[in-house]
């Protein structure tokens, strides 16, 4: 991972050197170059992982069209690909929260919640990468989300 250039836009970047071991701490300014870098990265495989499922999913399922004279096993052959679909569904949806928080990066606004604007914390960012609020604005959310579901 040498120091190497990109050209994004009309503008050159320098690429960051990341350690293996690097991890996101407390006490170096948030949202530095290694930070972001560091979230960047792990944004992408996450991504590359999903859409690599995908790709065995429909494989799967295109060679899985075969005809099962058995009722019962053609019932839970049709089951578990609905299953399936329905998990690939939610894996496009998380595709995209991935891809809207890349696009934040890219902005510089990655890392800060849309509600407040303060700064999400690592430890919330580095379980669940796609966050857009801090913990306590997710939980004031959450609650206002139920109150209005229980009417």
């Amino acid at each position: 991972m040498a120091n190497v250039s990109r050209i994004e836009g009309n503008e050159m970047k320098q690429e960051v050197f990341l350690p293996d071991d690097y991890r996101p701490a407390e006490d170096e300014p948030f949202m530095n170059d290694r930070q972001v870098e560091y979230f960047r990265r792990k944004l992408l495989n996450w991504k590359s992982e999903l859409v690599a499922g995908s790709r065995d999913t429909i494989e799967g399922l295109q060679d899985g069209t075969r005809n099962i004279p058995d009722v019962a096993d053609r019932a839970s052959e049709e089951t578990d690909r609905a299953l399936e679909l329905r998990t690939r569904d939610r894996q496009r949806k998380l595709v995209s929260k991935i891809d809207a928080a890349l696009r934040r990066i890219d902005e510089g606004e990655y890392g800060y919640c849309i509600v407040t604007g303060e700064p999400i914390s690592l430890k919330r960012l580095d379980a669940r990468p796609i966050a857009t609020m801090s913990l306590e604005a997710q939980e004031r959310h959450e609650r206002r989300e139920k109150v209005h579901r229980d009417d």
